[in-house]
């Protein structure tokens, strides 16, 4: 059997498999050639608690020495605190190494520019075209700066967040919350967060010292046991978090997950009550963002999958609400990232002023069936996929902003490649599940010749 390729250079990130494709070398060069474009200012550092980050971080430090810059070490963070910190401080940019919702062997460099905002496109092609070149200067002995260290970046954006929500009004409820940070970077950091808005805390999962006990990413499957603790603690509402924090996923106080899609759908349920904005998310985004932006009479943009492209969007034209329906939300006016703090405050805010539970807001949304599916495959062989498919479909309504989006019946199916592992990735959404268990069996019908 072919083995696929691991390592992924892709918008904003250089990711792949630790001591197969992604090795400190990599790192290093990637680094100086990042460094090179920041010039001799400071560039600030964040992991998360994976066990590969100490040797990549003093890659990643030595990189930036060696072209002059300064780099700060801010130890482990949410990618957020770091992307927040840069936009407010004296850096000029920033590397969270972190793989995000990849499995432990994975890292990754995650690249950051002057506002805190992930590498564009454009951006990201010159940082690969110096790798690819070795097109940097290297500093003599005696232009190395020293290494710097900041222990207050979490605090920050913490306090930031707080300061932007009706703090008084959560604390007054005194929520009994349950939390799990995947033993990820936000470990010490969310359940610090809830308890300073009054919240009655129960970790799991929160031991900064420990390895990941489920994978990353907080999609239904892999957050089953969350689900019961939430359930047998008596918890009021759960949060599951991803290795960086970026991602946030909800489950209510019977211990059911709600689909990290319904994330970003209830804040701005939420956030549409007292500001007019369109919404702008990704292509795979579920289809109740379109029944939130009716309700409020606004309209809906769609990206290609990822942070840069919606954040870009946002921008022009000028929206304050949008996110990723893999549990993102993004509120530029606090953060112009993917922000699960963000997010934990604004949905405990929404409970508060509804006096419901998040059960009850769930239920007043449009209910549809989710399934996301990935399939092992050869990067060559998903465009011929895609071509076959557009024949195939050619009846239908299709979009090809990213990958193809086939609609079909009461929802859609949506193919493309990972930006992140050598996989396809499918998303089906219908109005049952049994519609939407239909799609995905027809697509792997379909797939199934090129499976690897």
């Amino acid at each position: 059997m072919e083995k696929l390729p691991t390592l992924k250079i892709g918008v904003p990130s250089i990711r792949g498999i630790v001591g197969e494709s992604f090795t400190p070398q990599l790192a290093a060069e990637f680094a100086a050639a990042f460094g090179s474009c920041c010039g001799p200012n400071e560039v600030v550092i964040g992991t998360d608690t994976r066990s590969s980050r100490t040797m990549i971080t003093h890659a990643v430090v030595s990189g930036l020495l060696g072209v002059g810059c300064i780099p700060v070490d801010a130890g482990i963070v949410p990618s957020p605190s770091l992307q927040h910190c840069i936009r407010t401080g004296n850096a000029v940019g920033g590397i969270c190494i972190t793989a995000s919702h990849n499995p432990v062997q994975w890292n990754a460099l995650k690249f950051f520019g002057s506002e805190g905002i992930s590498l564009s496109p454009n951006q990201f092609a010159e940082l690969t075209g110096l790798y690819h070149q070795g097109a940097y200067a290297r500093v003599p002995s005696g232009s190395i700066s020293r290494l710097k260290t900041d222990d207050s970046v979490i605090s920050r954006h913490s306090q930031m967040i707080i300061d932007a929500l009706d703090s008084d009004l959560i604390r007054g409820k005194e929520f009994k919350v349950a939390v799990d940070c995947c033993n990820g970077a936000a470990s010490s950091a969310a359940p610090d967060f809830l308890r300073k808005l009054g919240c009655r805390v129960y970790e799991f999962n929160c031991e900064i010292d420990k390895p990941f006990p489920r994978n990353p990413e907080p999609i239904r499957q892999n957050i089953e046991k969350f689900c019961s603790f939430v359930r047998e603690s008596e918890a009021g509402i759960g949060f599951a978090l991803d290795a960086d924090a970026d991602r946030l996923a909800l489950v209510d106080h019977r211990g059911n997950s709600l689909g990290e899609d319904y994330t970003l759908a209830l804040v701005a349920n939420y956030y549409l009550e007292s500001e007019a904005s369109p919404i702008v998310v990704n292509v795979s985004t579920s289809q109740v963002i379109e029944d939130v932006a009716a309700r409020f009479g606004t309209t809906v943009h769609r990206t290609k999958v990822g942070e840069t492209h919606v954040v870009e969007k946002m921008f022009q034209t000028g929206s304050s609400i949008g996110g990723e329906g893999n549990g993102g939300v993004i509120i530029p006016g606090l953060n112009p990232c993917r922000d699960s703090f963000v997010g934990m405050g604004y949905i405990l805010e929404y409970m508060a002023s509804s006096n419901n539970s998040i059960a009850e807001l769930k239920q007043q949304l449009p209910a549809y069936e989710m399934i996301k599916s990935v399939v092992n495959c050869r990067p060559r062989d998903i465009v011929h996929f895609k071509s076959m498919l557009k024949h195939l479909y050619q009846g239908f309504r299709l979009e090809t902003i990213d990958g193809l989006k086939i609609f079909k019946g009461s929802g859609w199916i949506h193919i493309r490649g990972s930006n992140t592992e050598p996989v396809v990735r499918i998303i089906v959404e219908a109005e049952s599940t049994k519609e939407a268990e239909s799609f995905l069996a027809e697509i792997l019908d379909y797939l199934r010749p090129l499976v690897r």
